[in-house]
This record gives C-alpha cells, structure tokens and sequence, in this order.
C-alpha cells in the first residue's frame, strides 16, 4: 500500500473517530473522558500522517503510533461491545450500528498499523 493512501485512510480515520464520537456523546452526560481518548488517538493519527509528508524515522514512528493507539483502543471498545452489550454506552447512537462502525474502524487500523509497519521508505 502506498504511503499516499495510508496517510488519507489514516487522516479519514482520525477526522471520523472524533466526529463520531462527538455526534455519539453530544447532550447525553458521557463523562469527558470517553470523549476525550477518541481525541487523543484520532489526534495522534491525524498528526502522523501529516507529518508524513515529508517522512523521517521520527515521524514514521509518530505515524506507527497513531495506528497502533487506535487498534489498541478501539480492541476494547469493540470486545466490550460485542461480549458486554448490557454495560455500553451507545449515546446517540444505536448499539448495533455503534458497534458495526467501531469494529470496522478496529479492522482499518489493524491493517494501516499493518501496512505502516511493512512500509520501506522511499516509495
């Protein structure tokens, strides 16, 4: 995969993690701190990646970081779902669907972390 599309797939995956998740959490009381780890990752990856436009071993690893906090994050939002539905949280959203889009989103970023990891420089 080239660097070009990794770095829109990881900016398009950084702008939807924290849209969504201030559509999910707007007026219905979710403590901040839920809202705020999806600015925290989304944020990461959304500064790798354009960092990556002019790519050093620093900001490839800024870049490896965002994917892999993402995939890290998002592992537990879509487990906690899938085997705990009764505890979750689906704010404004409906469950199913939250549930959907979050383990789309975890599948992404295995495979950007995936392809971030294998990318040789210079490509």
């Amino acid at each position: 995969m080239s660097l070009g599309l990794l770095r829109l797939v990881g900016v398009g995956l950084a702008i939807s993690l924290m849209a969504g998740e201030l559509i999910r959490s707007w007026g219905v009381g979710r403590p901040i701190m839920f809202v705020l780890d999806d600015f925290f990752m989304g944020g990461l990856l959304l500064v790798g990646a354009i960092l990556m436009a002019n790519p050093t071993r620093l900001r490839w690893g800024v870049f490896v970081a965002g994917w892999a906090s993402c995939a890290g994050m998002m592992y537990g939002s879509f487990f906690g779902k899938v085997f705990d539905p009764a505890s979750a949280n689906s704010g404004n959203l409906d469950l199913g669907f939250l549930t959907a889009i979050i383990g789309l989103g975890f599948v992404v970023s295995l495979l950007g972390l995936f392809f971030t990891l294998i990318w040789k420089g210079g490509e």
